[in-house]
């Protein structure tokens, strides 16, 4: 995303080019197409410069790219001239971006150059010859080898190589003079903004805008500090590459980059081409019971008690019975303190590029006598987007749980019964789903948050089993039409819309939606829930691969952009809690209808007595999920201490502690490979897949096999016949975050932070209920009759936020 007049913002994308795709290429386009145009003089050099001769200029060239200030560091001296790319002046002033900066350019090749590149136009050894002085390839330090050469032994060297040696020792000298200006231009690293004897304070880079505090950071690589909103410090260590940028008078400013081979915020991620290196935060703004293991103390504290909370709505309703410990508000203290900017950080240091932020349907809205904590889920929501756009993570924002329930499980938020698409209440609540879905949709596709915001799994595992896929299909079809118009069609326009694949292989759904415009199948392949066995982890190495890799491969070529929303390492169903509270596993026998005893958990459970084969293995095979799957996101990132045992007690499930202790990958890149796959599936996919040609054109005829709303629904019948509501409520548009200016600045902003609604044709009102009519319970069991049918009022419409 370029400069955006709507956000009333303006800065230096990365790169420096109109165009939205990856460049490696040093110079901008030329300023004209005129074919006899050969030469052009480039405006930021100067007339007398040796270089700038039109004779040595290729035909057609631009000027270089990223070519910023070089040195400040002695006053004396006038600062060194640099190709700039901006309009910007390089002699005394900072550029108002880092990113007009030399360091992006010092390792590019240039035809120029001969493939060689010199830094400095005045240098005498600047033009081509035998002393041309080059910079070094990426990944590479020629300072380092030298070095190494330069202190070895003296028996080992010769006269020669001493003479040349001691030559290049000069040369490193000079380089370290040029470089390292350079690069805390680039971090401003906290020992810059400090006052220091060796530098004149005029000339010291500051950001030349009214109002703003000098010396403010606003960038860093590998080994800066960062500064959390609440005052605690932390080293950020990204060893891939990454940097990131955040600065409080420009929000919006998408320069941020995982990783080096990781396109940032402001390039297009090519997908299924730049693979998916995710990880769920579970367990954080859902507290997922079925999965409680990754909250367990927040469940514990209740356990005791004559009714211990088995979902977050009976959490929440012995909360609010807890008056002395805070109520409810104990859920805002878990907001604030289980995940953080720190996870963010070391997410992107971890090399990932993807995180999966799973919510429930209470951060927009909750109605009669729910007891969840309405809204506040959000707010935290909006500081994931600020902490992912601050170190380059994109999001897949999930809503894992919906009315009435989509799949009865603990995790939907209240377990029982599937009351969505299913029973008397079916259709009500998929309508109220329906607008859930709208209203997210539309906050995420404004401008200033679909580049972080890019993927939306719209409804986690529904039942398939009990819905059928007809009439899921249905809701899918519709769901995803309300998403493209909230956003608009094609690349760029709104998030990817993720379907799940409803636990049917994932054959079921290849060419259902065609031309379907960035719709991505989403699958959760988990081995640990199945049948249990005592094999070694050693025996598994291979099993992702043999299990998911050839239907993956296959999905790919005949769906489109197919994800695995969550795995784990877990090979058994052992740990705290992991089926449900007290609900024991398969693998010791204390399951219900589980036929027999497996072994002893705690050979699973105890990574404090893993020895380093135990942790070899594991990691091995998370190598192979890793490949088999190809674009992923783990379950999960971190898992919380038990209050009682003080210690995780599903390790199979945390990727963080694994990190720490060394059972998987601290480059994930590793897992290339690891399947030794002879024959997958090769990119690119199709244009339309990706939002390019054809995107959106999808047969009327698949439109009329899948109709909204279904004519009958599973243990309902008729639609027609069944309690709905009508367009006549007033939009929950969900707020924006609230901005203040960086400390110590008097500027006031005025950045445009959206008012929440992407399209402001999409006017209809929310589902509400018709005045006069009867409805049931929205969790009320299946086998219930629907109450008499009421006639729909004639819609009210309410427009959106002007």
């Amino acid at each position: 995303m370029s400069n955006d007049p709507s956000r009333n913002v303006g800065y230096d994308p990365l790169p420096l080019t109109t165009e939205d795709s990856r460049s490696h290429a040093l110079y901008n386009a030329p300023p004209s197409p005129d074919p006899n145009l050969s030469t052009f003089q480039f405006s930021e050099m100067r007339a007398n410069d040796p270089s700038s001769s039109a004779t040595n200029l290729p035909a057609g060239a631009g000027t270089p790219r990223f070519l910023g200030p070089a040195l400040y560091d002695d006053p004396a001296l006038r600062p060194r001239d640099s190709f700039a790319s901006s309009a910007y002046q390089t002699a005394d002033s900072q550029p108002a971006s880092v990113y007009t900066s030399s360091v992006y350019a010092l390792n590019e090749q240039s035809p120029r150059f001969d493939g060689r590149y010199r830094d400095d136009p005045n240098d005498t050894n600047f033009d081509q010859g035998p002393n041309a002085v080059l910079m070094s390839p990426i990944g590479q330090s020629k300072m380092l080898e030298e070095k190494r050469a330069v202190y070895a032994a003296p028996a080992a060297k010769s006269r020669k190589k001493l003479i040349i040696l001691a030559a290049l020792a000069v040369l490193v000298i000079v380089a370290l003079a040029i470089i390292i200006p350079i690069y805390f231009t680039l971090i401003r690293s906290k020992s810059e903004a400090e006052p220091s004897q060796d530098h004149d304070d005029d000339n010291k880079p500051t950001t030349n805008k009214p109002g703003k505090p000098e010396n403010r950071i606003v960038t860093g690589g590998d080994g800066s500090e960062i500064t959390m909103e609440d005052g605690t410090k932390f080293t950020y260590r990204n060893s891939f590459g990454g940097y990131w940028y955040y600065d409080e008078e420009d929000p919006f400013n998408n320069g941020a980059r995982a990783q080096s081979w990781s396109p940032a915020l402001n390039e297009t991620f090519h997908y299924g081409t730049d693979k998916i290196k995710g990880v769920n935060v579970g367990g954080w703004l859902l507290p997922e019971p079925v999965l409680k293991f990754v909250v367990p103390g927040l469940f514990e504290k209740y356990h005791s008690t004559s009714s211990p909370p088995v979902d977050e709505w009976t959490l929440s309703e012995a909360m609010r019975a807890d008056t002395g410990s805070g109520g409810i508000n104990q859920l805002e203290d878990h907001y604030k303190t289980f995940i953080t900017e720190k996870d963010f950080a070391e997410i992107a240091g971890a090399g990932l590029n993807y995180v999966r932020i799973p919510i429930g349907y209470w951060a927009v809205e909750a109605r009669d006598n729910e007891p969840f904590l309405a809204h506040v889920s959000w707010q935290y929501f909006l500081k994931a987007i600020r902490w992912a756009r601050k170190y380059g993570l994109r999001i897949n924002i999930d809503l894992h749980a919906l009315p009435g329930s989509q799949n009865g499980w603990n995790h939907s938020g209240r377990l029982g019964t599937i009351g969505l698409l299913n029973g008397p209440m079916g259709f009500a609540n998929a309508q109220r789903s329906l607008d859930i879905i709208r209203v997210i949709a539309e906050f995420i596709s404004q401008p200033q948050y679909r580049d972080v915001v890019s993927m939306f799994g719209f409804i986690n595992e529904p039942q398939g089993s009990v819905v059928g896929q007809e009439a899921l299909s249905s809701f899918y079809l519709e769901a995803y039409k309300i998403i493209r118009n909230a956003g608009g069609t094609g690349e760029g326009n709104g998030p990817f819309a993720t379907i799940h694949d409803a636990f049917f292989p994932r054959d079921r759904w290849a060419g259902i939606f065609p031309n379907a415009d960035r719709m991505a199948l989403d699958s959760h392949p988990y081995l640990c829930f199945g049948p249990q066995s005592d094999s070694p982890m050693s025996s598994y190495q291979k099993t992702p691969c043999s299990n998911w890799g050839s239907s993956v491969n296959n999905s790919m070529a005949n769906f489109g952009l197919s994800v695995a929303g969550e795995f784990s390492n877990a090979v058994t169903d052992c740990g705290l809690w992991l089926n449900g509270v007290d609900l024991g596993t398969r693998y010791e026998g204390t399951y219900i209808d589980s036929p027999e005893r497996i072994g002893d958990c705690a050979i699973w459970t105890d990574w404090t007595k893993y020895d380093d084969k135990m942790k070899a293995d594991i990691k091995n095979f998370a190598l192979a999920s890793m490949d088999a799957l190809q674009d992923y996101f783990f379950w999960t990132w971190k898992i919380g201490n038990s209050s009682a045992s003080g210690k995780v007690e599903c390790p199979a499930w945390s990727y963080q502690l694994g990190l720490e202790q060394g059972w998987m990958p601290k480059d994930p890149r590793e897992a290339a490979g690891a399947c030794g796959n002879i024959s997958p599936w090769q990119p690119p996919l199709n244009a339309w897949q990706t939002g390019g040609a054809g995107a959106g054109d999808i047969p009327a005829t698949v439109s009329n096999v899948y109709p909204w709303p279904p004519a009958t629904l599973s243990h309902a019948g008729a639609v027609s016949l069944l309690p709905s509501y009508t367009e006549t409520g007033p939009i929950p548009t969900l707020p924006a975050p609230t901005l203040t200016a960086p400390s110590g600045s008097t500027a006031t902003p005025t950045v445009d932070v959206g008012n929440g609604w992407n399209n402001p044709s999409d006017n209809a009102g929310i589902a509400a209920e018709i005045s006069g009519c009867s409805y049931l319970d929205p969790w009320v069991d299946p086998s219930v009759a629907p109450p008499l049918p009421c006639s729909a009022a004639s819609p009210v419409i309410t427009p959106p936020p002007a």
